[in-house]
């Protein structure tokens, strides 16, 4: 069960101080939220896992810095995910100087593909991505995150992260594509 907003500030204060019995309770509340976080950046569980621990050291070192005036779940999901951010700077290489590809929208066919996955199915088909078209891709279509902004984060021109971003659409394509004809064929019946 989630914390009162009561509860949650206290909990904060109380990991402000470092008090270890806040840290777990923290650490239990947010955990599945984390994790789910994280698994749209890694390639599996451990890995996601790995990011998550990173995160949650972060942000108890970073407690400090969060006002009560913004939401606590929306601030913890910004440090997870410079922390997954971090984890692949740091585990992966990027491929830079990628040629710039124009890029297509997704259309309604690959939408409605998208909603009759479950969860887990979506997990997987991103974690069969490379890194870094699936950071590229989460960056951008999960997070809102501009070209630009990725390549200020992951330090890539403004081109590889559309390149990337354009390659992870088409490498989906090609994973879904049984998903792709069922619905289509689903639409004409």
């Amino acid at each position: 069960m989630p914390p009162t907003k009561k509860e949650l500030q206290q909990l904060i204060y109380d990991c402000r101080k470092q008090k270890r019995t806040a840290q777990k309770q923290l650490y239990q509340h947010f955990y599945s939220y984390g994790l789910t976080v994280c698994l749209h950046y890694a390639k599996n569980r451990e890995e996601a896992e790995e990011m998550l621990h990173d995160g949650f050291l972060k942000v108890f070192d970073k407690i400090q810095q969060f006002r009560f005036e913004a939401p606590f779940r929306a601030w913890f999901r910004q440090i997870i995910i410079r922390a997954a951010i971090d984890y692949y700077r740091k585990h992966h290489k990027l491929k830079s100087g990628a040629k710039l590809v124009t890029l297509t929208t997704a259309t309604n066919t690959e939408n409605e593909a998208l909603a009759k996955l479950r969860k887990e199915d979506a997990w997987t088909i991103l974690q069969a991505l490379p890194p870094g078209y699936r950071l590229v891709f989460n960056l951008h279509v999960m997070e809102g995150y501009t070209h630009a902004e990725i390549s200020r984060e992951l330090g890539i021109s403004i081109g590889t992260s559309k390149s990337n971003l354009s390659k992870a659409k088409r490498k989906l394509q090609q994973l879904m594509g049984p998903f792709f004809k069922w619905g289509h064929k689903t639409l004409n019946a």
